[in-house]
């Protein structure tokens, strides 16, 4: 007799090449969904999904080299799993300035994390 799959066992549906998103940056993702901004309004929207989300807008910049194909970067900290622990994640508006994905840290952006990590570190002890 084969195993059968259960829906909590099926993976996460995703474009091919691109990984699952965890469920809270799916939620953060589906609130920056649909942007019809700019990159003047790139900060509000991107502040607006943080709050959506439970979590806070730490700052934003200009991309300058820091991630492929896009021309700023925002550092958010949203909740992650059902414990409440909060973790850093970078919401980037693309090279054109009419869309906004979300994305966990990695290789490329490890330096700006840990400023990221800085600014909090910085932020609670105020």
């Amino acid at each position: 007799m084969l195993p059968t799959q259960t829906a909590a066992d099926t993976p996460v549906a995703t474009n091919a090449g691109e990984p699952a998103l965890p469920l809270e940056l799916l939620e953060l993702e589906l609130s920056l969904d649909g942007f019809a901004g700019d990159a003047e309004t790139f900060t509000e929207a991107v502040r607006s999904a943080a709050d959506q989300v439970g979590g806070d807008f730490l700052f934003e910049l200009p991309a300058s080299g820091l991630a492929e194909d896009c021309l700023r970067i925002a550092a958010l900290r949203v909740p992650k799993g059902d414990a409440g622990s909060l973790e850093v994640v970078f919401a980037l508006l693309d090279a054109e300035g009419a869309a906004i994905r979300v994305e966990s840290p990695d290789d490329s952006t490890k330096d700006l994390k840990r400023f990221a990590d800085a600014f909090i570190d910085v932020l609670e002890r105020i």
